[in-house]
């Protein structure tokens, strides 16, 4: 009997001990399970902002964040040591960031480029020598569509830290047809009919405005460029018409492209 009053004193002294904190680490959970979702949600209410993307995926990780220090802290309250606890998360961590190193900086580069925005879904890029038209852009890569149908996928990390020409920030796109003419053809009379023959398009802008241009003189020639601008995303289909509109008219006009130039020396030898 002794000994069971001795296991019921020990057991009323231990209720007494770690009763009050169980109940306060209790209270704790549920209080701070309430205030993470309520954060949750206007964080969330303040990403409709930032991207789709970006917003679901910030809210998810303050979420988590939020319940793993609220469970040390109530493990804490409770009585559990937690020091070495935090110092275990810590230590993995630091593991699993070294071993994802790579991975960790597409994370960055993909949350750069989703804050910063140098590109968006839709435009034309050209990045690490591959180019496309942007389909996704996901937290580790971005996923590019070439005209050809191939789908490229860049690496974040390295795109945010490299040169990016984004071919449709403007909302512009420059056509450029090129011709080598004969030396003998008349520049006014071309631009005379070439100009309009540029504007008539219904995908050129009109500013900046067409123009034809003198490049490069050659042996019994010259290449002439056919500038011009249309809205981005419709150079290609624009392109292909006038090429077809500048070679029937440059027929009509009698332009002729370059006539070759041979240079013929006779020498004579002494007998």
């Amino acid at each position: 009997m002794n000994q069971v009053s001795t296991y019921a004193q020990q057991l009323q002294a231990l209720v007494v001990l770690y009763l009050p904190r169980v109940l306060m680490a209790g209270v704790a959970l549920v209080v701070g399970w309430w205030l993470i979702g309520w954060a949750s949600r206007i964080i969330a209410a303040a990403a409709t902002r930032l991207d789709v993307s970006l917003a679901s995926f910030l809210t998810s990780l303050v979420n988590i964040v939020l319940k793993v220090l609220l469970l040390i802290s109530v493990a804490g309250m409770v009585g559990f040591e937690t020091t070495s606890f935090v110092a275990i998360l810590g230590a993995a961590g630091l593991a699993v960031g070294l071993a994802l190193q790579g991975t960790l900086a597409n994370f960055a580069g993909g949350v750069l480029i989703l804050i910063f925005k140098p590109y968006v879904v839709g435009d034309t890029i050209e990045s690490q020598g591959k180019s496309g038209e942007v389909k996704e852009i996901q937290i580790f890569n971005t996923i590019l569509v070439t005209p050809q149908g191939d789908t490229i996928i860049l690496p974040n990390g390295a795109t945010s830290n490299n040169v990016i020409i984004n071919k449709t920030a403007q909302n512009k796109a420059l056509v450029e047809i090129v011709a080598d003419l004969d030396n003998a053809t008349d520049l006014a009379a071309l631009r005379a009919w070439a100009i309009p023959l540029l504007q008539a398009d219904e995908d050129v802008l009109p500013a900046p405005a067409p123009q034809v241009a003198v490049t490069a003189l050659k042996p019994g020639g010259m290449t002439v460029a056919f500038r011009a601008y249309t809205p981005a995303g419709r150079n290609g289909s624009a392109q292909a018409r006038l090429i077809e509109q500048l070679q029937r008219a440059l027929a009509q006009q009698g332009v002729g492209s370059p006539v070759p130039v041979q240079h013929s020396y006779v020498r004579t030898l002494p007998e």
